[in-house]
């Protein structure tokens, strides 16, 4: 089911960098997120309950767009 809110989502491991692009066009990156949490990210229907939930006010994070 798509994501009312995230249009698309990517993850640096390296960098431990979760870029999230929503469906407005903004665009940001979420700093020293772990795997798991990109992992039960990517596992659940339901990407805007979980970034709120777990993401939001959790990271700290730079706005590229």
């Amino acid at each position: 089911m798509p994501s009312t809110v995230i249009d698309t989502y990517s993850y640096d491991s390296e960098k431990r960098i979760l870029c999230i692009v929503f469906r407005t066009g903004k665009v940001y990156n979420y700093l020293e997120v772990p795997e798991e949490v990109y992992n039960a990210m990517k596992a659940t229907k339901l990407k805007g309950i979980f970034f709120n939930q777990h993401i939001k006010d959790k990271f700290a994070f730079e706005k590229i767009k």
